[in-house]
């Protein structure tokens, strides 16, 4: 009776151990799905917070690096510039050196001037400045320091005056030589003869009288004679017209 017994204890106690195993692998595989379950939850609850979070936070949470999608950087097209006004180029006034007054000035004589080179200056004729300036005695007779009146470039020879009808015949007057005056002109204008001014004058050759010379005319010795005109040319002995000298 006792072996017998013995036998059945055996069985009967591997089937409580095979029992205990089945019934760990059921709790097992109850236990995993419940685990699983559950870290799902928490990732969920996780990431809703993170997500209201970065919504409604000043510094939201940056987003792992795996998670975020690279964003293109948008090409920025260049808006073209309208044209740009080119300026008008600035004139620059040409200077010159020569001076254009507006009416008579004062011009105080430097080193080396003679009126000739003053009237080249200021643009003007010779005879012009003589007559501006009835106290220079002679064109080539300045100094240094004096003071001479300069027209404007527009003035004009006065119109002379008249000589008296009653002069006694003879009379000398004083006359500066003009711009394309000749011995024979000169006399003509005063009843003259070109002899008479020459010997009374000194004048050697008729023809070497100089603009701005003064000289003395005798007045009515002779008979009126028409003046020569210009394109007339002279007799012997009349000379040729006064030349400008810068001496």
């Amino acid at each position: 009776m006792g072996a017998p017994e013995r036998e059945n204890l055996m069985p009967d106690k591997e089937q409580n151990a095979g029992d205990v195993i089945e019934a760990y692998r059921r709790r097992k595989g109850r236990l995993m799905p419940m685990l699983m379950g559950g870290g799902a939850v928490v990732l969920l609850v996780v990431g809703l917070f993170l997500v209201v979070m970065w919504i409604t936070g000043e510094n939201p949470p940056q987003i792992p690096s795996f998670f975020a999608s690279s964003t293109p950087t948008p090409t920025e097209t260049a808006t073209p510039r309208p044209p740009t006004d080119t300026p008008e180029p600035t004139l620059t006034p040409t200077i010159t050196d020569t001076p254009t007054p507006s009416g008579p000035i004062s011009y105080k004589v430097q080193e080396g001037d003679t009126l000739y080179s003053i009237a080249q200056k200021f643009g003007i004729e010779l005879d012009v400045l003589l007559a501006y300036n009835p106290d220079v005695a002679d064109a080539g007779t300045i100094q240094v320091g004096q003071d001479i009146t300069v027209p404007p470039p527009s003035a004009e020879l006065p119109t002379p005056t008249a000589l008296p009808t009653n002069l006694v015949p003879g009379t000398r007057i004083d006359y500066v030589i003009r711009s394309g005056d000749t011995l024979q002109s000169i006399a003509s204008q005063f009843n003259s003869t070109a002899e008479a001014i020459a010997s009374l004058n000194k004048i050697t050759n008729p023809n070497d009288i100089k603009i701005g010379e003064k000289i003395q005319v005798p007045v009515n010795i002779a008979t009126p004679t028409p003046t020569l005109p210009p394109s007339a040319t002279p007799g012997p002995g009349t000379g040729t017209p006064a030349t400008v000298t810068s001496t």
